[in-house]
């Protein structure tokens, strides 16, 4: 499988907005006016506590506009090119800010639609204030998409089986949980995993919890795809 490309797509907020080419219409929007739509690289807002980003930062890619109806149903319409490279990681974002600790729950329910064509990964992305840690949990996933790093087994946590990965990207820790199987909805409860890493691994200490981000790793999706998210929350504290 392909070696995900390093990035550290929380800080692209700070990047200057770049211009891209020429971008289309939202094929993806639902039938009903979206309350908020872009195209832009950057493009972003926040929703019922939760920020909405299009981030398109990978070289090469193509066309890509978000659309939303609300923080927690929202979709993506991307025409990447097949090239290889991750080119994007449209997500829904909830800041938590609490230490591992002092967290007493955690856990996201998630019900997707995705295609079965096109290479990506639907993917939780958590991140420690410092981003020196970043936790992947991969739902599904489809084509020539791999996680970074060195197998370390597997382990079931959090109500579901996952294969383990450990690596580094130059700028962070990467730690990939890939679900054993593919699935377009369920609960993940997050808090054990964080403290599995921390506790039986040793791979950090009481990290602050800052982002849990939720969204779609497209590398490729020529011709223009469709990535639907029906319902996501994020709860806990």
């Amino acid at each position: 499988m392909a070696t995900r490309t390093p990035r550290r797509i929380t800080m692209a907020l700070l990047a200057p907005a770049l211009a891209l080419g020429a971008t289309v219409g939202l094929a993806a929007a639902p039938a009903q006016a979206a309350v908020w739509n872009s195209c832009d690289q950057w493009g972003n807002t926040t929703l019922n506590g939760y920020i909405l980003y299009n981030n398109i930062w990978g070289s090469g890619a193509g066309s890509q506009c978000v659309w939303a109806n609300s923080g927690t149903n929202w979709g993506v319409w991307a025409n990447h090119p097949d090239t290889g490279g991750i080119k994007s990681y449209p997500n829904s974002k909830k800041v938590i800010n609490k230490s591992i600790t002092s967290l007493t729950s955690l856990s996201s329910s998630y019900n997707v639609t995705v295609p079965s064509s096109g290479a990506y990964n639907t993917s939780y992305d958590i991140w420690d204030t410092d981003y020196d840690y970043e936790i992947m949990l991969w739902v599904n996933y489809n084509g020539a998409v791999g996680p970074l790093g060195t197998s370390q087994g597997s382990v079931t946590l959090g109500g579901h089986s996952w294969n383990v990965y450990k690596g580094n990207n130059g700028a962070n820790e990467v730690y990939s949980f890939l679900r054993t199987s593919d699935s377009s909805s369920g609960t993940v409860n997050i808090l054990p995993i964080l403290k599995w890493i921390k506790d039986t691994k040793g791979w950090m200490g009481n990290e602050t919890i800052g982002d849990v981000q939720f969204g779609y790793e497209i590398t490729s999706s020529a011709g223009g795809l469709d990535f639907v998210t029906n319902n996501l929350t994020v709860s806990g504290g």
